[in-house]
């Protein structure tokens, strides 16, 4: 398998970022130009998915290194599924997008687990597009806030603060193969799936 997979595009950024919003405006936007692609998202709606959201929203109690683990069996269920995997949609040559992904994992579970560790359970291949939505942590927390949904495990102040840290560490040391795209995430969503688009599609 490739180090970098072509046409595979990941968004990532805090909760609350707008990456899920981004994803899916690219998504109908590539329906309106008749470009074949496959919207999707981590963790996935598949069981092994279905057992990290239930552990995220404290149904299940389990330890930091399970959760980091059971990411990490997600993705790779997500790639490599003989029925689902999104490889064969790369193969067929469709634009695969994705709301999150292995950079998601470094910078959350690396904030409660060693770092290295998270890393080594992540040897994924690289995606050819990370946009990363840079959103200041309090307007993060003042929209997942105005949801009025229970808090996630991971949505707390000192906790988001250190996810950014290790963000900014995984790009400072991308692959130089992956593009790296920083949108300002207080722009209006608009604007954002707008210069998205022209950096994908104006070619």
């Amino acid at each position: 398998m490739p180090s970098v997979l072509t046409n595979f595009i990941v968004f990532e950024g805090l909760d609350g970022a707008g990456t899920t919003t981004q994803m899916q405006l690219l998504a109908e936007a590539c329906d309106r130009a008749d470009t074949p692609c496959r919207a999707t998202f981590e963790p996935t709606d598949k069981p092994i998915g279905r057992l990290v959201r239930s552990v995220l929203q404290k149904q299940i109690l389990t330890t930091p290194l399970a959760l980091a683990m059971l990411y990490a069996a997600d993705r790779e269920d997500h790639l490599n599924n003989p029925v689902y995997g999104i490889i064969h949609d790369l193969e067929a040559g469709k634009l695969v997008i994705s709301d999150r992904y292995l950079y998601s994992s470094l910078s959350y579970q690396g904030v409660e687990c060693d770092f290295e560790k998270i890393a080594s359970l992540n040897e994924f291949p690289s995606p050819q597009y990370v946009f990363f939505i840079d959103t200041p942590v309090d307007e993060c927390l003042r929209r997942i806030n105005s949801r009025g949904n229970e808090v996630e495990l991971f949505e707390k102040k000192e906790f988001l603060h250190k996810v950014k840290e290790n963000y900014e560490r995984i790009f400072s040391s991308l692959d130089p193969q992956v593009t790296l795209v920083r949108l300002d995430g207080l722009l209006k969503i608009e604007e954002i799936a707008s210069q998205i688009q022209q950096i994908l599609f104006s070619k």
